[in-house]
């Protein structure tokens, strides 16, 4: 064991938890370098975050102009980055989107969209979905449900918040399949709106367009058309939380567009500043200018130097067409993986979009936890990085940063064939 790791079990706490034991010493673009000088192929992008790479060289230079300027303003001092900023992402938010408030991670996004629903409707409710991941912070973690070790010991949560299941197709919750499903999803839902809550109560519903830590499970296109138009029916706000999915992950800007539903709040975070601390909650101006002076706050939200890191973020996508390559790379992906699933009966589903990728380990029919466990070892042991999720932590997220080459992705899945087979005879 390294010496590094050592010193970390008796100065950090146990609640903090590692995916590998590698101690990185540096990093640069889908690679990165233990203290011994070997090298891995990172195929988590540090959780879906750094989307263009690892130390990405416009990134790092953006970073050092800025720190030579000035680091932090507090709010004490107006500064042109947090601007350019805004200004850079009304240009690639859903149309309507258009006002900002910079804050430091997706929980505290998410924490500010709820304060905001509640703020400009006057209500209290709020409809999270079930499976779903929307962050720990004491707000947050009242919306998520996507493993219970996020909410044992922390309950009473905050009041007014319900669950309905998330549209999981292949562990449909209702047992349906999507052949022969009849949206009893949705079903559920209104059953939810007149058994525990009027929607004249509900001040938001918030969903993430593809779930993240939960299974990076795809929806169905019509179950977010019908919530759209439900919150349209009932003024409630539509939030969708894009922590994950967005900045490119999925090959658009955000995965809402896929569906072609336009949110009224949405989140943002994880990919947006390339590994600086960054997060934001994004509405309509007739929305977010309602919040009144001294409504919500922060003191490191919206950093200098984190925005301008932003800033080099999006041009870097923009410059390099990431969108696109993304896309296509995601699609060849799904084409191998596809071909795998059909040789490997411990692959039971494969699903995403773009670079946001989900692997669904089963042995029987049921989730394969073990059998994941020792694919990912042999991952590692050959020097390819890759995390799991779920609620039973029997899915791969396939995340590797969006400047991952062709030929880098044939590696990495040929290794993953390959830890496939020899751990489980590819059966």
């Amino acid at each position: 064991m390294s010496d590094i790791v050592k010193r970390a079990k008796d100065v950090l706490t146990g609640a903090l938890v590692f995916h590998t034991q590698i101690v990185a010493k540096k990093a640069r673009g889908i690679y990165v370098e233990d203290e011994a000088g070997r090298i891995y192929m990172d195929f988590t992008s540090g959780l879906a975050t750094t989307n263009i790479g690892h130390n990405h060289p416009m990134v790092v230079e953006a970073i050092i102009d800025q720190a030579e300027g000035f680091i932090h303003s507090g709010c004490i001092f107006h500064y042109e980055p947090v601007v350019t900023l805004s200004e850079k992402l009304r240009t690639i938010t859903p149309p309507g989107i258009d006002m900002f408030f910079f804050s430091n991670s997706g929980a505290e996004a998410v924490e500010g969209a709820v304060k905001l629903s509640r703020f400009h409707t006057g209500r209290q409710g709020v409809i999270a979905f079930t499976g779903a991941f929307h962050g720990r912070t004491l707000g947050a973690a009242s919306l998520t449900t996507s493993n219970i070790k996020y909410r044992r010991k922390y309950h009473p949560f905050l009041p007014s918040v319900y669950h309905s299941p998330y549209p999981y197709c292949f562990r449909c919750f209702f047992g349906q399949r999507p052949g022969t499903c009849s949206m009893d999803c949705y079903e559920y839902l209104e059953r939810l709106f007149r058994h525990l809550i009027s929607p004249e109560e509900v001040a938001c519903m918030i969903i993430e367009p593809v779930l993240g830590e939960g299974g990076y499970v795809v929806p169905p296109r019509e179950f977010l058309k019908e919530l759209r138009a439900f919150c349209d029916r009932w003024n409630i706000l539509l939030v969708l939380d894009e922590v994950q999915s967005g900045m490119g992950r999925t090959g658009r800007w955000f995965a809402s567009e896929h569906f072609d539903v336009r949110p009224d709040i949405m989140t943002m975070a994880k990919g947006i500043a390339s590994g600086m601390p960054l997060s934001a909650v994004a509405a309509g101006r007739g929305i977010m200018a309602e919040w009144t002076p001294g409504a919500h706050g922060t003191t490191f939200g919206g950093n200098p130097v984190s925005c301008t890191a932003a800033i080099a973020t999006i041009e870097v996508i923009e410059k390099d067409g990431l969108l696109d390559k993304a896309q296509q790379t995601g699609r060849y992906a799904l084409e191998r993986l596809d071909g795998m699933k059909e040789k490997c009966e411990c692959i039971g589903d494969v699903r995403g979009l773009g670079l946001m990728i989900g692997i669904e380990f089963v042995k029987a029919g049921k989730p394969d936890t073990e059998g994941l466990k020792r694919v990912l070892n042999y991952c590692l042991d050959k020097g390819l990085v890759m995390i799991e999720c779920g609620v039973d932590r029997n899915i791969i997220r396939l995340a590797p940063p969006l400047v991952v080459s062709r030929e880098e992705i044939d590696r990495g899945l040929d290794i993953l064939e390959e830890a496939i087979v020899r751990t489980s005879g590819g059966k």
